[in-house]
């Protein structure tokens, strides 16, 4: 058997909610592994937890109906990390924004579907005159990610599940897709989970954030208390390793001693225990529970067991307002 018999968890107990009537942009951050893809395929519904349970519209996820399937796929738009991959190379640009106004009926005539599409790119700053009728290889990296936005406008979503978006473009068209992405928030009023690596951008659009490691949620929050004041040692490190403008500053000159090793993640204690530079001895056998620092921010950690208020799975707030929890979703081996 392939990984020695052993199960990768790589969502778990994860609870995050996403208010219809208040759209905001959350941040799901973290290092390669932390679970952040799986989560986002969770959201999407390509994969079916294992324990726990995806509510659409305080549904099951498993229970929805075809119609009601169908309007979730439309109302749920991914933009995936490569703009290349989600391309056919033999098609021009035009076939991945024809599709889903011919697969979802949104257009009585050839007059509209093409107001529909000019419409869409020239929200996304590209000239219709400028895209249309090229092959994708006659693009650059940032057009065809910004027409994968505007595909994604074509259908009307309420959520836009962003994985990577900016990864694979220049630094500067980072700014562009990024303000793209605000605007559908601000504007339009559609909900974002924004999935990366980069706390810099996700401090630059977001509301919210929750960072992952190992599969499970170590803090999370809205940006202004987290970025600023976190308080779980994994993300301090992660927000010191932002390299300074100041060269006075020095950076990473005196890293923690470290063990890099991730591969298990069947752990008693806490995940994070055997890279903190904080670690304590009962954080190798106890568990963390999630504990509050204020309304706007909790951590899961053992630090906070005294000073923090242990959360309870009926908790609202005001960043996450629902606790419908997600958690062991194995991740595929092979």
């Amino acid at each position: 058997m392939f990984g020695n018999g052993q199960v990768t968890v790589a969502v778990d107990d994860v609870s995050l909610s996403i208010d219809e009537d208040e759209p905001s942009i959350t941040t799901v951050a973290g290092e390669s592994g932390s679970g952040k893809t799986t989560l986002a395929r969770l959201l999407l519904g390509s994969h079916v937890p294992s324990d726990g349970r995806m509510l659409y519209r305080g549904k099951d996820f498993t229970k929805l109906t075809r119609r009601e399937r169908r309007n979730f796929r439309r109302e749920i738009q991914p933009i995936f990390q490569d703009p290349f991959e989600s391309y056919n190379p033999f098609y021009k640009v035009d076939h991945v924004l024809d599709a889903p106004i011919k697969n979802f009926k949104l257009a009585s005539s050839a007059r509209e579907k093409k107001t529909m599409i000019e419409d869409a790119l020239e929200m996304v700053g590209l000239l219709p005159e400028e895209t249309l009728g090229r092959f994708p290889h006659q693009l650059s990296g940032g057009q065809r990610q910004r027409i994968m936005v505007a595909r994604a406008l074509l259908l009307k979503p309420r959520v836009i599940l962003a994985d990577e978006p900016v990864s694979m473009v220049d630094a500067s068209l980072r700014a562009t897709i990024l303000d793209s992405i605000r605007r559908l928030n601000r504007d339009l009023g559609i909900s974002v989970v924004y999935i990366t690596h980069d706390l810099t951008t996700a401090y630059q659009i977001s509301d919210n954030i929750m960072v992952m490691y190992r599969g499970t949620v170590v803090e999370a929050g809205t940006v202004d208390a987290v970025i600023p004041s976190p308080q779980h040692p994994y993300t301090q490190l992660l927000i010191e390793s932002i390299p300074q403008p100041d060269p006075k500053n020095r950076w990473g000159s005196e890293p923690p001693q470290q063990n890099w090793d991730t591969g298990d993640t069947q752990i008693a204690g806490c995940r994070f225990a055997d890279r903190c530079p904080a670690v304590m001895d009962q954080c190798h056998t106890t568990k963390p529970a999630q504990y509050l620092m204020n309304e706007h921010q909790l951590a899961t950690c053992l630090l906070h067991v005294e000073k923090g208020e242990m959360t309870n799975p009926d908790i609202t707030s005001t960043f996450q307002t629902e606790k419908e929890t997600i958690k062991a979703i194995p991740a595929d081996m092979s």
